[in-house]
């Protein structure tokens, strides 16, 4: 990933944070000497410093990469960004469109899991994460046992112990103050996720 220093985001929980607020990690890796994209959601642990999640028995991934070493991709919030919302348009006219967005890049080696204990642990917990805060939450104990043992039958788990992080805020850093409220001003009438980078954008740096 290209990394221009001012965009670099170095703070571990920040990353973790964009990790379990985003799960939807596209998970790149290298079958037939190509790269390949999975989308999954993976789960984040900071104690062991490990991503979790499962796929298809079906899917070739957990065979091939199975002792690779694997990219995971986390996207967070991102917007276009107009020129217009620039103070310094009306000054220099030097002014271009752009993209603000974050994502975290995490680099390890794919292992796989195929304990039913394991794996029946592993979407229970992910179930309930997900469901907290509906009404009524449903659980994996509720489908009839011997449905929940066919379908766990059916995926893989998988585990990518971490070993490199990368964070990029690309939130017009390289901008002046006043740009970068102007853009904030902007974004902030927009919709939710528009509304999400400008409140990130208002954040004091760390």
């Amino acid at each position: 990933m290209y990394l221009p220093q001012h965009f670099a985001q170095t703070d571990a929980q920040a990353l973790h944070a964009l990790m379990r607020e985003y799960p939807l990690a596209t998970l790149v890796s290298v079958q037939d000497g190509a790269p390949t994209a999975d989308h999954l959601p993976l789960e984040f642990d900071a104690q062991t410093n490990t991503l979790r999640g499962h796929v298809a028995r079906a899917n070739p991934l957990w065979r091939v990469a199975a002792g690779q070493p694997v990219l995971a991709v986390f996207t967070g919030p991102q917007a276009y960004v107009t020129p217009s919302w620039y103070p310094s348009k009306a000054a220099t006219h030097k002014v271009v469109p752009t993209w603000n967005y974050t994502v975290v890049h995490a680099h390890g080696v794919l292992r796989v899991v195929e304990d039913a204990p394991w794996l029946h642990a592993l979407v229970s917990g992910l179930t309930e994460h997900h469901e907290a805060q509906r009404d009524s939450p449903w659980a994996v104990s509720d489908a009839p046992d011997d449905f929940v043992q066919q379908l766990l039958r059916a995926i893989v788990g998988i585990q990518i112990p971490v070993q490199r992080l990368l964070g990029k805020w690309k939130i017009s850093q390289n901008r002046s103050e006043a740009d970068r409220l102007g853009v904030a001003a902007g974004l902030s009438q927009g919709p939710e996720e528009a509304r999400t980078m400008a409140a990130l954008m208002r954040k004091p740096p760390a």
